[in-house]
């Protein structure tokens, strides 16, 4: 899902360096690769991830952590940003709460797909629904970034197919590991 990253940041967003981003959802494997692009492009990064992600979050480039578990999000940030980037799948009228913490002209970038992302024309406040496809143009750029080892990708554990089964239980039970887990063919 680097692309998906990839593609919110600065396809529709158009993140550029000084610019103040918040992740909201960065604890989730997305939210880690948004993290690393937009802090390489040279933005001011805010992130939201609770208790169990803030130090990965914090590791891949975060300058401010919100737990948004415990705090007032917009309380928090403070200040206006150019770009929220909503990862969470988050109620509608929190998605409008975080559309209030966007300075005039800036950009909301939803990947919630079961609500649309809102906008506020008074301000010029764009909302965009983000829809991914993953094919090999648009995942070019983050594998030249992997290749190039400016992009992490965090393998958690790898898994030989004949195992998939007891993977699907462990996600069932909310059991996965942080991180990529790779199904391979082999033992």
């Amino acid at each position: 899902m680097p692309g998906a990253a990839d593609k919110a940041l600065f396809e529709h967003a158009k993140l550029t360096a000084g610019q103040r981003v918040l992740i909201n959802g960065a604890g989730g494997a997305v939210g880690g690769y948004a993290v690393q692009l937009a802090k390489q492009a040279g933005a001011y990064v805010i992130a939201t991830a609770g208790p169990c992600s803030s130090r990965r979050v914090t590791a891949a480039g975060a300058d401010e952590v919100v737990d948004h578990t415990t705090a007032d999000v917009v309380a928090a940030v403070g200040r206006p940003v150019d770009v929220v980037l909503n990862l969470a799948p988050v109620e509608p009228a929190r998605l409008d709460t975080l559309l209030g913490l966007i300075r005039p002209g800036g950009v909301l970038v939803n990947t919630t797909v079961w609500m649309p992302a809102p906008t506020d024309e008074e301000r010029g406040v764009r909302g965009i629904d983000l829809f991914v496809r993953s094919d090999a143009e648009q995942l070019s750029h983050p594998v030249e970034l992997i290749d190039g080892g400016e992009l992490r990708v965090e393998v958690a554990r790898r898994v030989p197919l004949a195992e998939l089964p007891a993977l699907h239980a462990d996600a069932a039970a909310g059991a996965l590991p942080n991180g990529k887990v790779v199904v391979t063919p082999g033992a």
